[in-house]
């Protein structure tokens, strides 16, 4: 084998390539693609990826060379601008240096009460429901609850009357991103098509929202000590404060990463601990022990050791970022194989994850594979759902110190089923969304 080499393509036909096989059932083909070769190539109509899944080669990608391997999401662009998630080179250093603060540890930590007071809200809502034994979605609720966590700890404000617009906005947008991922040509947006109207009218409520926002933080000339002061307060070398758009851009990409991550990761834990009682009972075992009656806080998440298993098991199974794409700048070569400039190159969480050479059954449900100690001969790249390298996740402790204190704030305070006779399958969209939902009852305790 020499460098020169192309990796071999996987169900290619004529003109179309592999795009009949993804349209069918996307999870599946992109599983046996990777189970084929250990760099695959993709022909998707006129485009052309090259799908990678061993360790070593996402480490490769991410890590050890990730200054040729730049972000292409032209596709997101029209909703997520140049924010922090499609941003490169020196305007990306420049504002993930500048959000960082947001997002560390400490701060975090200052934000849990905010966290559990909106759960309280919720759980306080879900009374009336469990009296009547009536079901509820619990994909949904998720979804409205991280979005309240996220304008209130990163924004200072409440859009609770807001919530159901633009949870269907929300999901107009994501049905848009759906049609571009793999689309043999992309329509622009322009085009008077019902999907590309329905993305104009809902990306325009939530930009309007965000523009609202902005507006009533300036016109009210206070100082939160949250993301929005921070963006409204930049300056640069020059003294020039941020644009009204890069402001919209950041505000867009936090909004949007920062809730449907974390509500989908939750609405796929409740999904497999409903088919697993034993870890259930674990987990109820676990959070009565450490809270003892009270309402979770930052302190109490070293003790809630194997509530954090599950959610690290459920981000293995059903990673929210199931796919995304990086693009050599120059001509590189990875495992033998050519990988020319400009090829984007696909890394899958949900694939590699799931590799049998490194997980035992990995189908199965078992948060013990993230018990200390049990990563010991595992590739740490074996496991990425926040990507990895100097792109990794910004929000990522966020999310985890959010989902685990949610997750302990449930199990407190309802015992929560499966409402029998459903089911649920992953829809690859932009996240890996539990489709329809999570069907559930709640018996209070």
């Amino acid at each position: 084998m020499t460098p020169t080499q192309t990796p071999p393509a996987y169900a290619d036909y004529p003109i179309v390539g592999a795009l009949p096989k993804v349209w069918r059932a996307p999870l599946q083909f992109f599983v046996e693609a990777a189970a084929s070769h250990r760099v695959v190539r993709l022909n998707l109509g006129p485009r052309s990826f090259y799908l990678l899944s061993h360790p070593d080669d996402v480490r490769y990608v991410l890590q050890d060379n990730a200054r040729n391997y730049v972000k292409g999401y032209d596709m997101v662009k029209p909703v997520l601008g140049d924010g922090l998630v499609t941003a490169n080179g020196d305007l990306w250093l420049r504002q993930r240096r500048l959000m960082q603060p947001a997002f560390h540890r400490q701060k975090i930590a200052g934000l849990a009460d905010q966290m559990t007071g909106a759960a309280a809200e919720m759980l306080e809502r879900w009374g009336p429901l469990a009296q009547r034994g009536a079901p509820l979605d619990l994909a949904a609720e998720m979804m409205q609850l991280t979005q309240t966590i996220i304008v209130r700890t990163m924004f200072s404000t409440d859009l609770s009357a807001d919530a159901p617009r633009l949870m269907a906005a929300f999901s107009a947008v994501l049905e848009y991103l759906n049609t571009l991922i793999f689309a043999p040509v992309n329509i622009p947006v322009s085009w008077p098509t019902p999907t590309n109207v329905r993305f104009r009218r809902a990306l325009g409520l939530i930009e309007g929202t965000v523009y609202r926002i902005i507006a009533e933080r300036r016109q009210a000339g206070r100082s939160e000590p949250d993301l929005l002061s921070m963006l409204l307060d930049a300056r640069d070398e020059n003294g020039q404060g941020m644009s009204e758009k890069q402001i919209r851009d950041e505000l867009l990409t936090i909004f949007f990463a920062g809730h449907e991550t974390t509500a989908s990761t939750l609405a796929w834990t409740w999904w497999l601990l409903g088919q697993h009682p034993e870890p259930y009972a674990r987990l109820e075992a676990e959070v009565a022990s450490v809270l003892g009656g009270r309402r979770p806080a930052f302190a109490d998440l070293p003790g809630l050791a194997y509530t954090r298993q599950i959610i690290d098991e459920a981000l293995r199974l059903y990673p929210p970022a199931w796919m995304f794409t990086r693009t050599p700048v120059a001509d590189d070569e990875i495992a033998g194989y050519r990988v020319p400039a400009g090829v984007q190159v696909m890394l899958s969480p949900y694939i590699t994850q799931r590799l049998p050479e490194f997980w035992e059954a990995p189908a199965e449900f078992r948060p013990e594979r993230f018990a200390p100690g049990a990563e010991a001969g595992r590739p740490k790249l074996a496991y990425f759902p926040f990507a990895a390298g100097p792109r990794q996740c910004l929000g990522k402790d966020f999310a985890l110190v959010e989902a685990a204190l949610l997750l302990a704030a449930m199990v407190q305070r309802y015992r929560v089923r499966l409402a029998p006779g459903q089911t649920v399958r992953a829809l690859p969209i932009a996240t890996l969304r539990p489709q329809p939902g999570v069907l559930v009852t709640l018996q209070a305790r």
